[in-house]
């Protein structure tokens, strides 16, 4: 630990440290001193630098936090979301195609993810992809908006489940049970996609802004 020297105060330990050990941030600088002078509170050594910007004697940056990649916010908790999506289709596609209709029990996993897959996924990534981060609407309580998005997923799906359905009635597909399984697949699929790559934008912007006002 280094010991302070008599007279000298917190503006010159400051200084004398910027010039020994070149920090280039204010976060640097600031665990440096605390490194050398324990007793000192962070928010004094921040104060000071600050005051020291301020006359012109110091001119150090915040650090601003690493802007993610797309890759590293797929793997990110934020993401979560987004792959247990593609496991629900995928999950459902299987169940649809591999469980026969009078496979008992197993017939009633299919109607579980075929329930899920109907009446909740198309619903969710479409509501997801235009509200990626919160609804337009403020709630006081987080569990509400938990099951105001559920409601809203719900209702989505009915209204696109049936638009799917009476655009595969003009095509030569018809509306079969494969056209049908795969087509809300892919729907399902390019809503979470795009989703996710807003929400990743929104996440870089928040990011962005925070840096600015730090």
């Amino acid at each position: 630990m280094t010991q302070k020297l008599p007279g000298q105060t917190l503006k010159d330990i400051i200084l004398t440290t910027t010039k020994e050990q070149k920090p280039e941030t204010v976060d640097q600088l600031t665990n440096q001193v605390q490194q050398q002078f324990p007793s000192i509170s962070e928010t004094e050594i921040v104060n000071a630098i600050l005051a020291l910007q301020n006359e012109g004697k110091l001119a150090l940056e915040r650090k601003r936090p690493p802007t993610p990649n797309l890759k590293r916010f797929l793997t990110s908790n934020s993401a979560s979301w987004y792959w247990i999506t593609g496991a629900l289709t995928l999950a459902a596609l299987i169940s649809v195609f591999a469980i026969a209709e009078d496979s008992y029990p197993l017939v009633f996993i299919r109607y579980v993810l075929g329930g899920i897959f109907i009446l909740w996924l198309p619903g969710y990534t479409f509501i997801k992809t235009l509200f990626p981060t919160e609804l337009p609407f403020k709630t006081s309580d987080r569990n509400l908006d938990i099951v105001e998005r559920v409601a809203l997923s719900v209702g989505m799906s009915l209204a696109l489940v049936p638009m799917v359905g009476l655009l595969l009635n003009y095509t030569p597909w018809g509306i079969r049970l494969t056209p049908i399984t795969l087509s809300l697949a892919v729907l399902s699929l390019t809503f979470a996609s795009a989703a996710v790559i807003r929400e990743y934008q929104s996440s870089n912007k928040s990011t962005t802004q925070v840096a600015e006002h730090a």
